[in-house]
């Protein structure tokens, strides 16, 4: 075991970005990932992960700073191993810990007295002290006495570049005293902030918070969207108004519906873990049946809307502008235009796409290419569908080209002017 040297389990959107930030630290760290092509891309300094330049992966490859394996024995060399897998529901919404359970196996097989072991990866209240310390103690090791265990959420937004890594808080619970302070002690050297609380629990549940606070404040926001479209009244003025208030007042903005590894996510584990104590948790789960509805909504609007034009949807020409779950990044986890795209396909659609980040995209069963957006292209859409509000798109020409417009994100505002054709969620 030696000092300034970490491990990390999973290398996907959380633990590349870790690790690049303990390597710019001084620490050595060990990169622990099963997926091949992830390891081939890293020893040969490319970036798979938008916000990790090539670089970075390049020049902490070369150094010996980054060591990418596929090899958990790496483990016994490091003072702290740091989990980062998924941890997604399952079809029947349910948390999926399998990836936290494998992986803590693993751990167990290697763990070292004096390590200390932090999950990062998202997890129902007492998922660190019930879920992974038995795990753990498969090795004969005593979690808070020979080895510190402490849950840390991770806290990343996906292509917002104005923060760094390192002046992000970073929270951190343990089981005990012991292991909050072998946590602070390993993470303060990388972080600029750490933030204890008494126990992984209330560490666990910070997460949760935080993306369930978001999750329903959409969810409001989206039945207020769809109730004043049916009284007639223009709900982005309506928030653009009250954003003008100094206190008291947070803007969220309706949409196709919600996305990411996180907000449709954490508050379905926050639910279930009540559930299984036998709380109704009837906000929270209103608000995912609000946002989950929000591509059916979509859709039932740009039937009406065609049918207004003398259209059927079974047929029409659609185009989807933007397939990713936020503007400006490459992710499609949980993106609303899927179940959007497979809901128009279903009614026998003709749909197409334009997503300059999304050059292919494998679903249903189809592989479906981003078409070139001309001039061409636009005219021919009986409906073009704005999902996406890219910042490359040029609005003013894509609502000078088509015939029927319908704006999820009312990013068509920067044209201006009265456009009959143009219609806004």
């Amino acid at each position: 075991m030696k000092q300034n040297t970490v491990s990390i389990i999973g290398l996907g959107y959380v633990g590349l970005p870790l690790a690049v930030e303990f390597c710019r630290s001084g620490f050595r760290v060990f990169g622990v990932d099963i997926d091949k092509e992830r390891l081939e891309c890293l020893r040969l300094g490319d970036s798979y992960i938008e916000d990790v330049a090539n670089e970075d992966v390049q020049g902490f490859v070369s150094n010996g700073h980054l060591c990418p394996s596929a090899e958990f024995s790496v483990l016994q060399e490091s003072e702290g191993i740091s989990i980062c897998v998924p941890t997604p529901l399952r079809k029947t919404k349910e948390p999926d810990v399998s990836y936290v359970i494998a992986a803590t196996e693993n751990i167990a097989q290697f763990l070292q007295s004096g390590q200390v072991v932090i999950l990062e990866s998202t997890v129902y209240p007492g998922a660190t002290d019930t879920l992974v310390a038995p795990i753990l103690e498969k090795s004969g090791l005593k979690a808070g006495k020979d080895f510190y265990l402490a849950f840390s959420p991770e806290r990343l937004d996906p292509g917002r570049h104005n923060i760094k890594l390192k002046d992000i808080p970073k929270v951190i619970g343990g089981i005990n005293e012991e292991s909050t302070l072998r946590a602070i002690d390993l993470y303060q050297r990388v972080f600029n902030r750490v933030v204890p609380v008494t126990s992984t629990k209330e560490a666990e549940m910070v997460k949760l918070l935080e993306n369930t606070f978001r999750a329903v404040n959409i969810g409001l926001i989206h039945e207020l969207a769809m109730m004043a479209h049916h009284i007639g009244i223009d709900i982005w003025q309506v928030i653009d108004a009250a954003s003008t208030k100094p206190f008291g007042y947070m803007p969220f903005y309706p949409g196709p519906g919600w996305g990411g590894h996180c907000i449709p996510v954490d508050p379905v584990y926050l639910s279930w873990r009540a559930k299984a104590d036998g709380i109704d948790a009837e906000f929270i789960d209103h608000a995912v049946q609000i946002n989950n509805h929000m591509p059916q909504y979509i859709v039932e609007r740009v039937a009406s809307l065609l049918n207004e034009a003398g259209k059927p949807l079974h047929g029409s020409r659609l185009l989807l502008l933007g397939l990713t779950y936020k503007r400006d990044i490459g992710d499609i986890r949980e993106s609303p235009a899927l179940p959007i795209l497979t809901l128009l396909r279903q009614k026998q659609a003709i749909v197409a796409y334009h997503d300059p980040r999304v050059p292919n995209l494998q679903y249903d069963g189809v592989l479906l290419k981003s078409c070139e957006l001309d001039d061409n292209l636009l005219s021919e859409q009986d409906c073009i569908i704005i999902i996406t509000d890219h910042s490359c798109f040029d609005y003013e020409h894509i609502v000078k080209h088509s015939r029927l417009l319908f704006d999820t994100r009312n990013a068509t505002r920067v044209v201006g002017g009265h456009n009959s054709h143009v219609h806004v969620l």
